[in-house]
């Protein structure tokens, strides 16, 4: 099939703009299981926001949970890139009006203190270069109408990204155990999810890693100031207008958000 790959992009961005879920674009603007061609309409939205002043602050990782890899027939993770104007403050109230259908979901946010640029990148490399960690809660969102969702759909939607929200408790890579961390989601009080670092990829260590050899082997880097969301810690949850939400990590602290009422944005 012929792949028209701005068609592809602009029908997602019109999606973002006019808060209209679009339908699934596998099997019709895009060849199933086609990832790398997903990736260019993905570029292609990346390039398409930065020239309108958007500007990048890192990436974040999905797809770090086998089980949920296998949902979707892929065995491997997926990335986006985040912008800093996808930033909420620590507390303050996420915009419903700027999401469709959104979830949540808890993360550890490594902050880059030194460039990744090998494509060959260790764990050693990951510790050595990473400046602290954060708390964080990942929005997540999909542009594709009821969640109905492929690899290749996810990855050409900026890997389902939304918006994220980063704790203001800084701790050294040294004083967490990545992998034993425990992880709760709480609504109202009440865990809504739970996990630990080892449900990402083993160790969020092991998905930066995997970020950073992927990235420099496409000549786009993972630079000092960065941000990475290394990946959901637990299972991710439907938003309920009108909620808060906060997350608590072992070793990290938490970080918490609210949403207004849909009628509120409207």
């Amino acid at each position: 099939m012929t792949v028209d790959i701005e068609q592809a992009a602009s029908v997602l961005r019109e999606a973002y703009d006019t808060a209209t879920p679009c339908p699934p674009l596998r099997g019709g603007l895009l060849p199933e299981g086609d990832v790398d061609t997903a990736y260019a309409v993905q570029q292609a939205q990346v390039r398409h926001w930065t020239r309108e002043g958007r500007r990048p602050v890192g990436a974040k990782i999905g797809l770090t949970n086998p089980a949920v890899q296998a949902s979707l027939g892929v065995y491997q993770p997926d990335f986006g890139v985040l912008f800093a104007d996808m930033a909420v403050d620590d507390g303050a109230e996420a915009d419903l009006g700027r999401l469709l259908q959104p979830r949540v979901e808890a993360e550890i946010a490594f902050v880059l203190g030194a460039d990744l640029p090998y494509e060959q990148v260790t764990v050693a490399d990951v510790i050595r270069a990473t400046d602290h960690l954060l708390p964080a809660i990942e929005i997540v969102d999909s542009r594709v109408a009821d969640w109905d969702i492929s690899i290749v759909d996810t990855v050409a939607d900026n890997a389902s990204s939304g918006l994220f929200v980063l704790g203001t408790t800084p701790r050294r890579i040294a004083d967490v155990d990545l992998r034993l961390c425990g992880a709760v989601l709480e609504h109202a009080g009440e865990p809504v999810s739970v996990g630990a670092g080892a449900a990402c990829l083993g160790n969020p260590a092991h998905a930066v890693a995997w970020l950073a050899a992927t990235l420099a082997a496409a000549g786009r880097p993972l630079r000092a100031g960065d941000v990475v969301l290394s990946g959901a810690l637990g299972p991710m949850v439907p938003v309920t207008p009108g909620a808060a939400y906060e997350a608590r990590i072992s070793g990290l602290g938490s970080v918490r958000t609210r949403f207004g009422d849909r009628e509120e944005t409207s």
